[in-house]
């Protein structure tokens, strides 16, 4: 089967072996079969050597959280979140994988009306005790949100889909401190519903695609904060996506808010710090794609008793955007290596900069907060 690869890129692989140890999957499992080195021989057998997409081949791709740990670890530097991306739309196409009720639930993501319908009848069902636990939902899901308004035109704020519909406090805290550092901020709600994250892992692309265009048609030059590391390694991605001049430029005036605040942090008024020890968990997208995960010590520290580092390198989660709920066994089998490395940091606060893995940390009961909302906090008071 052809899944569309570049062979010049599936080569760069030399089967080392020195992802294996970064990969969340290999490490909880210990099976070749879902580990990068393995799914890379898997891609190779499939696309040059025609072989057939065996049950074997689907569990092997469909069981990648796509957190590409494996990339910083890599010294030939293998594409693999490319890779994976590609080989997941051409067996989506085929109809292989991502069926059409994945395919239906992803829809009211673009419809920020029919999501936020969704949302209330969901936390109402929660209070109700009618949503599993094994969704890994935020513990109380809002019945109402107040909207954000526009306080200038300095910068976007990302608001996305499942983020503003669960977690809209953790966009009002970012604009607060936005504006504590004397800036304007244009909140994006209905202009960009969706930056199609999920959907490209779900081998979805061309909604993806065609959510990029949109925003491109939608979005002057100003700067374009997001506070979702998967939206925002999304985001910079558009360029590699589209591949066309205007998506370039899309993608460097995209920046991670405690990326952009880093650069602005000595305009933030001084305040008491918040009397706690605090553990950072980076995300994947945020630490190992964007690489700009230093920034949130740089915004965090100056409001924060005291910042402890967790000492597993950004091993995974778990959370994976929709992982959780597509794997929920893997998922939670690599969540336990996490749990037991926040356990060995002892603090009192986890700072994570990522919905998913904030509501996949905080449904084991691990006080988990953004870090926007630590900052926020300290300067109102």
């Amino acid at each position: 089967m052809d899944l569309k690869l570049d062979e010049e890129d599936l080569n760069t692989c030399v089967q080392c072996g020195l992802c294996l140890p970064a990969c969340p999957t290999f490490r909880v499992t210990g099976e070749e079969s879902k580990s990068p080195r393995g799914r890379i021989a898997l891609m190779r057998e499939v696309h040059i050597n025609n072989a057939p997409v065996t049950d074997e081949v689907i569990e092997s791709f469909e069981t990648c959280v796509q957190c590409r740990g494996c990339e910083p670890a890599c010294p030939s530097s293998v594409p693999y979140g490319h890779l994976m991306e590609q080989a997941r739309e051409s067996l989506a196409d085929a109809g292989k994988i991502t069926p059409l009720w994945q395919r239906l639930a992803f829809k009211p993501l673009a419809k920020p009306g029919l999501l936020q319908t969704g949302s209330t009848a969901l936390a109402v069902a929660q209070r109700l005790k009618l949503v599993p636990k094994r969704l890994g939902l935020a513990q109380s899901l809002p019945l109402k949100q107040e909207p954000l308004v526009a306080s200038g035109d300095d910068v976007y704020l990302f608001t996305g889909c499942v983020m503003d519909a669960w977690q809209r406090d953790v966009h009002r805290a970012g604009q607060r401190v936005i504006e504590a550092a004397g800036f304007g901020v244009t909140p994006t709600n209905e202009l960009a519903p969706c930056c199609g994250a999920l959907q490209a892992h779900a081998g979805l692309t061309k909604d993806t695609r065609r959510f990029a265009a949109n925003m491109i048609a939608a979005f002057d030059d100003r700067p374009i904060l997001v506070d979702s590391a998967g939206c925002g390694a999304a985001m910079k991605d558009y360029g590699h996506l589209l591949g066309t001049p205007e998506a370039e430029a899309l993608s460097a005036r995209v920046f991670d808010i405690q990326e952009w605040l880093a650069q602005h942090v000595d305009k933030l008024p001084a305040a008491e710090p918040i009397d706690a020890r605090v553990a950072i968990q980076d995300p994947c997208h945020l630490r190992h794609v964007q690489r700009v995960h230093e920034a949130t010590r740089t915004v965090l520290s100056p409001f924060v008793r005291e910042i402890v580092e967790l000492d597993d390198d950004g091993l995974c989660c778990g959370a994976g955007g929709a992982y959780s709920v597509m794997e929920p066994e893997l998922a939670g089998q690599i969540r336990e290596r996490k749990l037991k490395t926040i356990d060995r940091a002892r603090p009192d606060l986890v700072a994570s900069a990522n919905p998913g893995c904030s509501m996949h940390l905080a449904s084991a009961g691990v006080p988990t907060v953004h870090p926007m909302e630590l900052v926020n906090r300290a300067l109102s008071r």
